[in-house]
């Protein structure tokens, strides 16, 4: 079974001569690629779409979600782009969040949704899987990239910047991270039995910290510079992850 990558700003290249597949779902529809990375196949998802269209707080998460589960993705690398909180992780660097903290506002949370299904509550201690964050873990060190290994995502609802007073209040709590894309998707991920991490790249410091206004160029001109470190870790990492049936992840309502 393939690994599903979903890739936001700057990762459109793995698709280069790719063939577009719409894959329907009960949720609407998504759009894919087949694509190889590191001699592997992948199943590539555009967050924002093909053409980075759909601004963050619009993306139909559901149906991306789904339409992996449905093409029998067992796991989910997910690349965002972030604005650190943290003075220690500079713009270009990477991070692999353990938690999340979530403020997004108007967006469908869960598939458990159903008037005429039953109640579940979903264990979110690890909201992350410890195992595809060992595999990221490793191939950064053995491609001698540095990476910070835990941290908080904090997921504001976009598509504005955030802040200086709301930066603040989610250094306060303890948010390293913050971007506009990270949730629901993990949720709906383990909702779905996929096991899912995140490799953050920090591409600006946030508001109040950075003494420039946030623009999204920049943030675009950083991912196209680590592209290659971006890829090249990614592939490591598929190299390490085998599928596990036993883990947790794939069992989230027992």
């Amino acid at each position: 079974m393939p690994v599903g990558i979903i890739g936001g700003t700057g990762l459109y290249p793995l698709t280069d001569g790719a063939r577009p597949q719409p894959v329907r779902t009960s949720y609407g529809d998504a759009t894919v690629a087949h694509a190889a990375l590191g001699g592997q196949e992948v199943v590539f998802l555009a967050r924002h779409g093909p053409e980075h269209t759909v601004p963050p707080h619009r993306i139909n998460y559901r149906a991306n979600i789904r339409a992996l589960a449905n093409l029998g993705c067992h796991s989910i690398l997910a690349t965002n782009a972030v604005g650190s909180l943290d003075l220690e992780l500079k713009p270009g660097e990477f991070a692999l969040p353990d938690q999340f903290l979530d403020f997004t506002r108007q967006r469908p949370l869960t598939f458990f949704d159903d008037p005429s299904g039953p109640v579940v509550h979903v264990d979110f201690s690890e909201p992350y899987c410890p195992r595809l964050r060992a595999a990221l873990k490793a191939a950064a060190q053995e491609l001698d990239l540095g990476l910070t290994d835990g941290g908080t995502y904090a997921c504001a609802e976009g598509p504005r910047f955030e802040t200086p007073a709301e930066i603040k209040m989610y250094r306060t709590l303890g948010a390293d991270l913050i971007g506009m894309t990270g949730v629901p998707e993990v949720v709906l991920a383990r909702e779905a039995g996929i096991c899912y991490a995140s490799l953050c790249i920090a591409t600006n410091f946030a508001a109040g910290i950075s003494p420039e206004p946030l623009r999204h160029n920049e943030v675009a001109a950083l991912m196209d510079e680590r592209f290659e470190d971006i890829t090249r870790l990614l592939a490591a990492g598929l190299a390490r992850i085998e599928d596990d049936p036993s883990c947790p992840c794939h069992h989230p309502t027992e």
